[in-house]
Parts: structure tokens; sequence; C-alpha cells
């Protein structure tokens, strides 16, 4: 027998009898081709199988192929199929149809040819079952090692998830602690801040208050304190102008009397003692008095400028 790519090993009931079918493929898939093995412990069959029915049947290849590893596995138990043998004088035909809501149609068949020692297939289908058997013993072993190793990651990780779990609880329960006392603590600053607050607003507001009422009493005093203006009538000033003594009738009376005040002064007692300063302020103003009166008149007769000589000379005596 050469290596295939797969092989699958059944029993099915043909004519009420048991048999068991081998079915070996070297492609992908039975598309390429595949060979059977039919034997009653008894007698043996073999041949080779080509998948062309799928033409005949004017169906899609992939479909067809997949139609006939199911017949001929047995893997899809929802869908039924059905074989039948029949013998001629040289081969037996294999026929393996698919039956659909009590209706059958065929997806092939397959020439079989007698083998002349059968107890040589029954051998080697021993061989097969024997090895396929330990190999799916050592799958087995592989998988129940896998899952015990899988039981005991399990084990572990529920260990941790319930530790991790149980820390996490009371990490939250001592970080909500933390929060609450941080909370309060922020909570009382914020309203000490708050009064320390709205009582400097209430000394400000009062000593804002205080300062207002002794600005405004300071005002009043300082205005009561001040002379007010008074204000002189148009008529008042007129009148203070006309009774004001002209520099030039003091002149006239001056030169009049001079020589008489002088001699006067010479039999007189001294005077007695001024301040200085309250003459010169009052000789200033008079002589300023005088040159602004001459300069505003300057075709005053020379009677007057030599009387206005001999007032300087009487104030110089002074």
């Amino acid at each position: 027998m050469g290596r295939c790519r797969g092989n699958f090993l059944r029993q099915i009931s043909l004519s009420g009898s048991s048999y068991f079918l081998r079915l070996d493929w070297s492609g992908p898939d039975l598309g390429s081709g595949f060979r059977l093995l039919l034997t009653d412990a008894q007698d043996a069959w073999r041949g080779e199988a080509i998948c062309e029915e799928a033409k005949e049947l004017e169906m899609e290849n992939e479909k067809y192929v997949q139609d006939i590893q199911q017949a001929l596995t047995g893997t899809e138990i929802s869908t039924s199929y059905s074989f039948t043998l029949t013998s001629s004088s040289t081969h037996v035909w294999l026929a393996y149809e698919k039956v659909q809501k009590d209706i059958s149609f065929r997806l092939g068949s397959v020439a079989l040819t007698a083998l002349s020692d059968p107890a040589e297939a029954v051998r080697d289908l021993l061989i097969y079952s024997m090895d396929k058997r330990n190999s799916l013993e050592r799958h087995n072993c592989k998988l129940e090692e896998q899952n015990q190793r899988l039981n005991q990651e399990h084990q572990r990780i529920t260990a941790q998830l319930k530790q991790y779990t149980s820390g996490k609880k009371a990490l939250e329960l001592e970080l909500y602690s933390r929060f609450i006392h941080v909370l309060n603590a922020k909570k009382a600053k914020i309203r000490s801040l708050h009064r320390t607050l709205t009582s400097l607003q209430e000394e400000r507001s009062s000593d804002g208050k205080t300062d207002q009422t002794r600005h405004s009493d300071t005002e009043d005093e300082t205005e009561e304190a001040e002379p007010k203006p008074v204000e002189k009538t148009p008529t008042e000033v007129e009148t203070n102008e006309r009774t004001t003594p002209s520099p030039l009738d003091d002149l006239n009376d001056l030169i009049d009397v001079a020589p008489c005040r002088k001699r006067r002064f010479r039999h007189l007692n001294p005077p007695a003692p001024q301040p200085s300063k309250p003459q010169t302020s009052k000789k200033r103003r008079y002589r300023t008095k005088l040159l602004f009166t001459f300069a505003l008149a300057p075709h005053r007769s020379t009677d007057a400028a030599a009387a206005t000589s001999d007032a300087e000379d009487l104030f110089e005596d002074f």
C-alpha cells in the first residue's frame, strides 16, 4: 500500500449484511481520485475511482466531491446515503446514492476486483485499526495531559483572581477612606477660608464707612472755617473807584504845604521809631502808583512834574 494523504474505515450495510469499507486518497480531497477496499471478513474486493460523474449530474465539482466524501465516510448525520452491491462476471459494482425527501439519486459507482487472498486484506484492516487505535490513544493521552495542565493552570489563575479580587476590594476601601478623609479636610479648609474672607470683607466695609464719615465731617469743618468771598456789585465797584483819592490831588497838596511841613518838622520832636518794613512797603506802593499815573498821562504840565519831584524829595527825607 502506498502512502496516502487520508484514510478512513467504516462499517456499512449491504442487503442486510455488514461490510467494512476502507477509503484512501492521496490528493487534497477525493476530487483527484480515491481507492476502496470492501470486505465481509471472508471475501475482499479492491478498486479505484475518478470523480467524473459531476458533469453528468450537472453539479458543481466542489459540491459533488463534498457529497461523495460524506457518503463514503458517513460524517454527515443529517443526510442519509445508501449503498448497493451488484456483481458481474468479472467485477463487483459498488454504487452510492443520496437519499433526500424520499427521493434518491445516484452519485457514482466503483468497479471492484476480487482479491485472491482475502486474509491479507483482513490482516491489513486489523493492522490499520490497531495503528489507528494506538494513534488515537496517544493523541488521547496528550489531550488528557493538556487537559490536566489546563486544569491546574485554571485553578492557579482562579486562586490568583480571588487573591487579586480581595486585594482590589481592600485597596478600594482604603482609597475610599483616604478620599473621604482628604475631602473632609478640604471642606473644612474651604469653610475656614470662607469665614475668614467674610470677616475681612465685613471689616473692610466697616472701615470704609468710618473713613467716609470722617472725610465728610472734615469737609464740613473746612467749608465752615473758610470765609466765603463777598461778591461786589458793579455799583459798589464804581463807588469805590470814585471815592479813591487821585495821586495828582495829593501832589497838589504837597506843593502848597511842603515848605510849611519842612519848617514844622524842624521844631517838632522826632517821631517815634516805627518798623522799617511797613514804611518801605508803603513807600513802594505809593511810588508805583505815581509812576503808573504819570505813565498814563505824559501830557501833564511841567508844574505837575516839578511837584512830583518835590514829592519824591519829601519822601526821601522820611
